[in-house]
């Protein structure tokens, strides 16, 4: 779940004064930091605390979406200016026992298959140990990370935080756990960095909209690179390049289309199939299974004029009696 680390510098709430839901650079700094500081954040789940533990499907209805993505800072970087490139180590991410996953509202247009799931589904997560307990005794493993890492865009005025950015954002990156360094294009003096929307879990896709929610205390140290020069965000990690981790069978679905967009839909419908039928799961179930556990992968687009997405499903997170295909 955590790194071993220095002790932080510095820890920032998630209080009503640290915490934004929009990006903008005209925002005061919440601390300013020297490089090589370490700062722990506290940060609340990407609704900014609207769902809770007990939190059922009736609560998705009275929903405050300008709240989503209530992100901890901005901090400030002493000596950061525009063309420098930010450096963040990612030394411990935490979670606090709990998260969820929902399904909007399709006029929400969250989600790949939001045309085709109409009715909002909300599934509160039991943690167990290094794992989250789903329906039909699936144990998905956790390996939390921030889903929102970014700082300041150069463009002056107010912007949406859903829409990754050249400087970072919402880019939902689930290899950026404890022990990553992520990098990022400084774009106004201060860099202005600010982080949030924690994920217990999340498959390659995040297809429903949402990966395991989750509130989360994230431990970063930070440094500049004039040395680098680079115009959108660049990583090093170690993974997890699969839900387990590590290399497992898997239980493919393709998705075969000219168009990028329609063939991973198609991958995606094929899985939430194969879960319906072989694995037992109702519709809305197996759609967010597939947004935390599932990962989907292009496999080619070379071969005009279709392109092939393929969606890989872990046989690891079923009971053992249950493993295989069917």
């Amino acid at each position: 779940m955590s790194s071993g680390h220095d002790a932080p510098a510095y820890e920032i709430a998630a209080d009503d004064e640290t915490v934004h839901s929009a990006w903008d650079n005209d925002l005061d700094p919440v601390r300013t930091i020297e490089p090589g500081d370490v700062v722990r954040f506290t940060c609340r789940d990407s609704t900014g605390g609207q769902f809770g533990p007990d939190s059922t499907v009736a609560d998705v209805a009275d929903l405050d979406v300008d709240r989503v993505h209530t992100l901890t800072g901005p901090v400030a970087i002493d000596g950061a200016r525009t063309g420098d490139v930010l450096e963040i180590e990612l030394l411990a991410v935490d979670h606090r026992g709990w998260g969820y996953t929902v399904v909007l509202p399709s006029e929400a247009e969250l989600g790949l298959l939001a045309d085709e799931f109409p009715d909002p589904s909300l599934y509160v997560w039991e943690f167990d140990g290094d794992v989250a307990r789903f329906a039909n005794d699936i144990a998905v493993p956790l390996d939390p990370f921030p889903g929102v890492l970014g700082v300041a865009p150069a463009e002056d005025g107010t912007h949406e935080t859903f829409p990754p950015r050249s400087v970072g954002g919402n880019m939902d990156i689930k290899q950026l756990t404890a022990g990553s360094t992520l990098y990022l294009p400084v774009a106004v003096d201060d860099a202005l960095f600010s982080v949030g929307d924690g994920h217990a879990a999340q498959g390659d896709g995040e297809v429903c909209g949402t990966g395991i929610e989750a509130p989360m205390d994230v431990t970063c140290r930070f440094d500049l690179r004039s040395d680098l020069s680079i115009d959108q965000p660049q990583f090093e990690t170690s993974g997890p390049f699969t839900s387990s981790g590590r290399d497992e069978p898997m239980y493919g679905t393709t998705g075969i289309a000219d168009d990028l967009q329609e063939a991973a839909r198609d991958a995606v419908r094929q899985m939430i199939d194969h879960l319906e039928t072989e694995r037992g799961l109702e519709r809305n179930e197996a759609y967010m299974l597939c947004s935390v556990a599932v990962d989907l992968k292009i496999n080619e687009v070379v071969n005009a004029p279709n392109w092939v997405v393929s969606a890989y499903l872990p046989d690891g997170i079923f009971p053992e009696d249950r493993r295989g295909s069917a």
